[in-house]
């Protein structure tokens, strides 16, 4: 029960033929500001500023942007560790997700979240989860929560294709379609679960995303690096979601540029070579190739591509300059935030009795 838009030519469909030129600008700035501060993030990880993990989203640009170009207020995101390029999209600020990065107290997990973390509430944004596959659920939740109140909206979950082979994962495909929630699954296939490729981790016939007729839902494919595609085929979906309150289970194909996480050392050697990480950047690059569509539509000039870039270098330097001077998290944070209930003294964190009363 595949569905896709039948042009070839993208830009034609209904959803971004209505597409504004300053609508279209604005993405092509998402996606830089996004490149640019995964950029400066890497920067300050090889001086020594950041540990840990941190998991770059570089050459994925176009997915995460398109996807939330489409959502409204009542829409809501959920996304695995690789999630730093979702929190800018949704609208979270550089300054609070590379303090976080810097596990400062003006971060937006108040440095206790650091990269895989982000989280931001108030814009419908729901993090940022370590565990694979462990936001899967939670998509659905948060999808359940919206009919069982009756408001017409889509939760969107994103996860890798190293996800796809998680029990938790199917057991939320079977209750979304049997229960018909409105939740769309995003698979960001950029064809490495960590450092293995997908042919040696998934058993499949077609697509990933193919697994969906077992669960009698809906599915479809596309190029993730055409963000036109993109938008095109998850309007789809959200359709489905907001006028049959149906699922859907997407993959988008896309690549990433650096390892699994920087402290991944062998991103260009031991399972994949140099040679084809700079073919995908010189045939496939999001950003390159939506500037060359926005020039040739009149929508762009070189000048303003310029400007745009320069903008975006400039704010992500100034974000590791505030995360440098933030302060740490105080020894008296290590209590705070941790309970719901303790913090905001409920009956429940009064008790410590959640559900059951005498």
């Amino acid at each position: 029960m595949a569905t896709a838009v039948t042009t070839t030519d993208f830009s034609k469909a209904p959803i971004n033929a209505k597409f504004s030129a300053e609508q279209k600008l604005k993405l092509l700035t998402e996606m830089v500001r996004i490149r640019r501060f995964e950029t400066e993030s890497l920067r300050q990880y090889n001086s020594g500023k950041i540990g840990g993990f941190l998991h770059l989203y570089n050459g994925q640009e176009s997915v995460v942007t398109g996807c939330v170009s489409l959502m409204g207020d009542d829409d809501h995101l959920i996304t695995a560790y690789r999630n730093h390029g979702h929190a800018l999209a949704v609208g979270m600020t550089m300054n609070e997700c590379m303090a976080e990065l810097y596990g400062k107290a003006t971060g937006c997990s108040k440095g206790k979240g650091g990269s895989m973390h982000f989280f931001a509430p108030d814009k419908n944004y729901w993090g940022g989860h370590g565990i694979v596959a462990g936001q899967t659920p939670l998509g659905l939740g948060l999808a359940y929560a919206l009919k069982y109140k009756g408001i017409k909206g889509a939760a969107l979950c994103f996860m890798g294709d190293g996800a796809v082979n998680q029990g938790c994962f199917y057991e939320s495909l079977n209750m979304a379609s049997l229960f018909k929630i409105p939740v769309i699954y995003i698979i960001e296939n950029n064809g490495y679960s960590m450092g293995t490729s997908l042919a040696r981790s998934s058993a499949f016939k077609g697509c990933l995303a193919e697994r969906a007729e077992g669960f009698d839902m809906a599915w479809g494919k596309c190029n993730g690096s055409d963000v036109y595609e993109v938008r095109a085929t998850v309007q789809d979906a959200m359709d489905r979601a907001y006028n049959e309150s149906k699922p859907t289970l997407l993959e988008i194909s896309t690549y990433r540029y650096y390892g699994h996480s920087v402290a991944d050392s062998k991103h260009t050697t031991g399972y994949r070579q140099k040679e084809e990480i700079e073919s995908y950047k010189q045939h496939h690059d999001p950003i390159q190739l939506f500037k060359r569509r926005l020039i040739e539509e009149g929508a762009l000039t070189e000048e303003q591509y310029e400007q745009i870039d320069e903008a975006a270098k400039a704010e992500a330097a100034a974000s590791a300059q505030f995360a440098d001077e933030s302060p740490i998290p105080g020894v008296e944070s290590i209590t705070q935030d941790v309970y719901f209930e303790v913090d905001r003294q409920t009956e429940a964190g009064r008790t410590g009795r959640h559900f059951f009363h005498d």
